[in-house]
């Protein structure tokens, strides 16, 4: 059974797509810590620990999540981009990427703020138009 991320990348789950490739595929996280918050997914691999994808999924993921983190850290005002892999959720391999000011924003565990479903389009358009670019 495909996981909701599959459903996503395939578009049978609507989502903020910020990126995408013929391996990959990132959208804005709808519960985010920050704005901007992504996840970075292989699009034709459920494997739900990074370190069990073979070397060129593997490989291939970290390079598109940092042109994506390039385009996130280029559209949304931050002081960086944080990367964490948690892999609890959702048993399908992601990458978060977190705008950040501070270390505080990559606390998992604070209360999330809430964004509109426009704000997150919005969001979601300018970091593709970002990414585009690179």
């Amino acid at each position: 059974m495909a996981t909701i991320f599959t459903k996503i990348a395939n578009g049978e789950i609507p989502s903020y797509k910020v990126a995408e490739s013929e391996d990959f595929y990132a959208f804005l996280d709808i519960s985010p810590l920050t704005a901007g918050h992504t996840l970075v997914i292989p699009k034709k691999v459920e494997d739900d620990y990074i370190f069990s994808l073979d070397n060129e999924i593997y490989e291939g993921l970290w390079a598109f999540a940092r042109k994506v983190a390039l385009a996130v850290k280029a559209a949304v005002p931050c002081k960086r981009v944080g990367v964490a892999v948690l892999g609890m959720e959702v048993p399908h391999t992601h990458i978060h990427l977190v705008p950040m000011q501070s270390e505080g924003d990559m606390d998992f565990r604070k209360t999330r703020p809430e964004i509109s479903k426009q704000q997150m389009a919005d969001i979601a358009a300018a970091i593709l138009t970002e990414y585009e670019r690179l």
